[in-house]
């Protein structure tokens, strides 16, 4: 028999086709290019692939904006190339989930097209409509990718809400008919055979039906609060599960939250709700977020980053919830140069940030790219970047009376498409990602950084994260055991400590590029040291840590 939480011990690896690798010499990643690296894959010893979206799209918002729910974008491939890849990634005995955006869809979406037609269309109430006010927008609510969150419709004389870009039409969960035709498509999805799903800011679906102005206190004077975790979110999500996840038991079910909380997050992933397997939180990555502006520079808040780390993990183990776990994805920039040394301590650094992450409890994320330490590209002109969010708000600064260059300095370090370049795959032309003209510019230091050179390393960072990967499977202390805060009173360092049956390990990870003096209040005689980011490490009571020095034992 199947275990039905078999995600728990499992590591999941997040790929962004488009960056991935390029089979056909058109620039673009694509299925034959995920088919080609399957082997790399499976020696790394992932054994869930996550595939960001692949549906056709005009690719505004890089996939996100869906066009079609039932067709693979010709970008990738076609339907046979994606059942060769389930096909494929099923024999080698990993499995497959796919990125699901029900929130919105592309107003290239036949759904969409049809509601233009009129109120009467039946498709018309597959999205959120209001009159406006005053000659203005229903409300004050903006987007996440700057500006008014409506859209004015001339010939309707209405304005659709667009909580991203104005191509991306929220949809309305309030008409059962969207939600039926919705389940209907995932279950197709379900019965070609893939394994769960990733669900896109599910959490945004139920707004508050009275879509007030928000007053609010800056800086979140947005609207979020009226459509975040809104009133029927988990009634939706219960209808979602007994609709689709529980005629596939053995699937998995992730859900990216926007600004949640850890109460709902609870609610989500406790089984006996019946809703998601886990949830992606952001929290603890807005810890370089000065009064929560994302678009300015400041140092991360090392404290507030600790405490919101373990907040959530002792939380969420208390309300018997599940955390997915991670540093990086498409979404963010690269974690090494945002959290850890990419220069003098990349290695050190990199081997940290895995280890820290990987042995809390939750289900680790690994973000193509990540196990081989690649760091932002450092792009040093807006002709570079190609992501949406990153191209609006650089006019945004810009009309604001922003030096280009500061504007320049902010995307270097918070663009989305520090993460989003090539896969470097070796030191030949383009990393090895592709015979074309890339999509977007490949990181300049891909000559010393790419998968090649860190397979044949010794003690490389693709190892590294191998030897944790291979720790998860040999002790259930890692995906079953609890959590335990210790040495909070450092302000270097995350130490806790994990606890199942008659496993006990003890986890330390030096944050800094500094020397640390710690003490360790017990008893020692018996370690057994399974992994370290040096070559040699002795446990002792009193210990100096070295830069970026990451270490686990069992106690």
């Amino acid at each position: 028999m199947e275990n039905n939480n078999w995600w728990k011990s499992s590591v999941v690896y997040q790929i962004y086709p488009k960056s991935f690798k390029d089979s056909n010499g058109d620039g673009i990643g694509d299925i034959g290019g995920i088919i080609e690296k399957l082997d790399y894959l499976k020696d790394l010893g992932v054994e869930v692939l996550w595939l960001t979206p692949i549906y056709v799209s005009p690719q505004r918002d890089n996939g996100y904006d869906i066009a079609d729910y039932y067709n693979i974008d010709p970008r990738f491939g076609d339907m046979e190339k994606f059942e060769e890849l389930l096909d494929s990634v099923h024999k080698k005995g990993m499995k497959l989930i796919m990125d699901m955006v029900v929130n919105h869809t592309s107003t290239d979406h036949k759904w969409f097209k049809e509601a233009l037609k009129g109120k009467e269309n039946p498709y018309h109430d597959f999205y959120i409509w209001k009159q406006g006010k005053d000659n203005k927008a229903p409300n004050n609510w903006t987007s996440k990718f700057s500006g008014s969150a409506w859209e004015y419709v001339e010939s309707l004389d209405s304005y659709y809400l667009h909580l991203f870009d104005k191509t991306q039409a929220d949809l309305n969960w309030e008409n059962p008919k969207l939600r039926e035709e919705i389940f209907k498509m995932m279950r197709f999805w379900m019965d070609k055979g893939v394994d769960g799903f990733r669900l896109d800011v599910v959490n945004l679906l139920s707004k508050d039906s009275n879509f007030s102005d928000d007053d609010y206190i800056t800086p979140n004077r947005d609207g979020r609060r009226f459509y975040t975790d809104g009133p029927k979110i988990h009634e939706y999500l219960q209808e979602m599960n007994e609709q689709v996840f529980s005629r596939y038991p053995s699937s998995m079910t992730v859900g990216e939250m926007s600004s949640t909380t850890i109460e709902n997050c609870i609610r989500y992933t406790n089984p006996e709700n019946k809703e998601l397997s886990m949830t992606f939180n952001f929290h603890h990555l807005k810890v370089d977020y000065p009064n929560g502006e994302k678009w300015s520079l400041a140092p991360v808040d090392f404290k507030l980053l600790k405490e919101t780390l373990f907040d959530w993990q002792v939380e969420m183990e208390q309300g018997n919830g599940w955390n997915a776990m991670f540093w990086c994805n498409h979404d963010q920039p690269r974690s090494l140069s945002r959290f850890g040394n990419d220069t003098k301590y990349r290695e050190e650094s990199a081997k940290m940030l895995a280890t820290m992450i990987h042995l809390m409890r939750g289900t680790p994320y690994i973000y193509q790219g990540e196990e081989i330490g690649m760091t932002n590209p450092n792009f040093e002109n807006i002709e570079k970047y190609r992501d949406v969010e990153s191209l609006n708000i650089f006019n945004e600064l810009k009309s604001k009376g922003m030096e280009e260059k500061n504007i320049l300095d902010i995307l270097m370090s918070k663009s989305r498409d520090n993460s989003r370049t090539p896969v470097q795959w070796n030191s030949s032309k383009n990393a090895g990602f592709t015979d074309g003209e890339p999509w977007i510019e490949v990181s300049k230091n891909y000559k010393e950084i790419n998968a090649e050179v860190e397979m044949i390393k010794e003690n490389s960072i693709y190892k590294h994260y191998k030897d944790l990967i291979s720790l998860r499977k040999k002790y259930d202390v890692i995906s079953m055991g609890t959590i335990k805060t210790i040495m909070l009173e450092q302000d270097k360092i995350v130490a806790y400590i994990r606890e199942f049956k008659n496993e006990k390990m003890l986890v330390v990870c030096n944050f800094y590029g500094e020397q640390v003096d710690i003490f360790l209040d017990m008893d020692i005689n018996k370690q057994q040291f399974i992994i370290s980011n040096y070559d040699f490490c002795r446990l002792q009571k009193e210990m100096t840590l070295r830069p970026y020095e990451a270490f686990a034992v069992m106690i």
